[in-house]
């Protein structure tokens, strides 16, 4: 009478639940460090999902008794055992490939063209000009040298604290500014000083060129900087586990209040295609707290819901696929695409991405340019045929190549009715020098100037003889009541009152002869002031 074989057992009743538990262990670490969003749109949930069941199937091999029974059956146990996790995770993957598929640009051309709705718009009503006030004159890396310096002059914090690079462009106070945070230096750093928070930020104006380390009365405990719960993705990952986020954009209210502006992201095509923004949390950056807007209910004062390089991409879809995917890769009749690069523009209290439109073809053309809200989305197409962005660069170090000044990404505005690059020349040291106007149509007209009133002028007259200007020579006129004078870096400066009026209308004798042989009494045509101001820069000054 043979010996009957024993069973092999495998993960006993009493060695589950510590695979259980392990895994649960396992699944917390790594969604506390790793912070997917529990939504099935999301390509990182899918590898957390896998990973834990993973790790589920190695540990009840792991702890399983293999020393009694045979190998069929110690593999039956373990199916047995991990079906369900198996079959989840097989269930998955099918639903990852079915969701991919069903938002491939190759089938849905037309959902992914009406992303970005556009309209065409009329650039002179549309963008009015812009006083000299008004206009930035920095980019983003010279915005950070002048940052970075400026919190250099402070002992107190220049050894604690950097600035960190995210140099958010915005509207402050109705006028174009550049906001950045400080961040710790080293995790010692942060240890040493996290009790109290990051105590400042650096705010640069882009249009005096002037920074400023705005100190804070209550430090910044809630950033992308921070460490484990201040940090700002896990703290909005914890509050809102199922929402996709775009990257945080830093910003100020009008009281100078920092936050934190974290747009929602959705996708609509599919499982993973039509990336778009349903709303925004806005975190109070000192103190946490947050609260969510759906995109129509965003507050004014906001300015980047919506990333330039989501609406770049958005309209590339527009551009490519009007026509069908397949018009695209073979015909591509009417195919346009953005140009490289982007800029903003300030407009009626809010920050608009613009960027140029060529062919697919990619010549050194545009045929338009596009102009696109960052807290509505709403766009608009205007057709210019013209130079692209960086033929009008070389256009202008061309008038300054002796002095191997570079070209910032220009600007677009409004210049006596014309859509007009500008953009400013720095030096070697990345220091701003001059000032170009090259105009987008006629990329041979270029005026350069050491002051943006100097810019101006000669530009204006380049248009008038041109005979691109609208409505001739216009400019303010009145009888000069008083005269005064002032030497400044080297050049003279003369200051205008008109009788009637408060404000002075400020000259440089370099851009404008005709200033020094004026007096009292005489009848004058200022052209190329600014609108407002106690002194307002002006282009020339002359007799009437």
């Amino acid at each position: 009478m043979g010996i009957p074989k024993k069973k092999a057992v495998i993960v006993g009743k009493s060695k589950l639940p510590l695979c259980i538990i392990l895994t649960l262990v396992f699944a917390a670490l790594y969604f506390y460090l790793a912070l997917p969003a529990i939504n099935l749109h999301d390509p990182a949930f899918y590898i957390f999902f896998l990973a834990c069941a993973a790790v589920f199937c190695l540990l009840t091999l792991i702890t399983g008794d293999y020393s009694d029974g045979e190998n069929h059956e110690a593999l039956r146990t373990v199916w047995k055992r991990c079906k369900w996790p198996l079959m989840a995770c097989a269930a998955l993957i099918i639903l990852l490939l079915v969701g991919s598929l069903l938002g491939s640009v190759v089938f849905r051309s037309g959902a992914y063209t009406r992303l970005l709705p556009i309209q065409e718009g009329d650039f002179t009503a549309d963008v009015a000009e812009i006083s000299f006030d008004k206009i930035p004159m920095l980019d983003k890396d010279s915005a950070a040298m002048l940052g970075s310096r400026k919190l250099g002059e402070l002992a107190d914090m220049v050894s604690q604290f950097e600035v960190a690079d995210n140099y958010s462009q915005i509207n402050y106070q109705d006028s174009p500014v550049r906001v950045a945070t400080l961040r710790y230096g080293d995790l010692f750093k942060w240890l040493n000083n996290m009790s109290a928070g990051l105590p400042a930020y650096v705010r640069v104006n882009m249009v005096s060129q002037t920074a400023e380390v705005v100190r804070l009365e209550q430090g910044m405990k809630y950033t992308t900087y921070d460490h484990f719960g201040r940090n700002l993705y896990r703290l909005l990952r914890f509050r809102y586990p199922t929402f996709l986020f775009d990257e945080a954009n830093f910003e100020i209210d009008e009281e100078g209040t920092p936050w934190w502006i974290c747009p929602r992201q959705v996708k609509t095509i599919g499982l993973f295609g039509g990336t778009d923004v349903a709303g925004a949390v806005l975190v109070n950056a000192v103190t946490g707290e947050s609260t969510y807007y759906a995109a129509e209910e965003i507050p004014d004062w906001v300015d980047r819901v919506y990333s330039a390089d989501l609406i770049i991409r958005q309209y590339d879809y527009y551009g490519q696929y009007q026509n069908g995917f397949f018009n695209s890769m073979f015909g591509q009749k009417g195919c346009t695409v953005t140009t490289q690069g982007y800029n903003y523009i300030a407009l009626n209290d809010d920050v608009y991405v613009y960027t140029g439109v060529t062919s697919v073809g990619g010549d050194e053309s545009n045929i338009g340019f596009i102009l696109v809200n960052q807290r509505t989305k709403e766009a608009k197409y205007y057709p210019c045929a013209g130079a692209e962005e960086y033929s009008a660069m070389d256009s202008a170090m061309g008038v300054v190549q002796h002095l191997n000044y570079r070209a910032t990404f220009p600007l677009l505005l409004n210049v006596d009715g014309q859509p007009s690059y500008f953009m400013s020349l720095k030096d070697n040291a990345g220091l701003v020098k001059m000032y170009a106007m090259v105009n987008v149509q006629k990329y041979n007209v270029v005026a350069t100037g050491a002051t943006v009133a100097e810019c101006k002028n000669t530009y204006s007259k380049l248009l008038r003889q041109e005979g691109l200007a609208q409505g001739g020579e216009t400019g303010v006129t009145g009888v000069i009541d008083e005269i005064r004078t002032a030497v400044i870096e080297g050049n003279s400066w003369y200051y205008f009152r008109l009788i009637g009026e408060d404000c002075f209308y400020a000259v440089s004798a370099g851009q404008c002869e005709s200033a020094i042989i004026l007096s009292v009494g005489d009848k004058v045509l200022i052209q190329d002031a600014a609108a407002e101001g106690d002194i307002r820069q002006a282009g020339s000054i002359r007799k009437d």
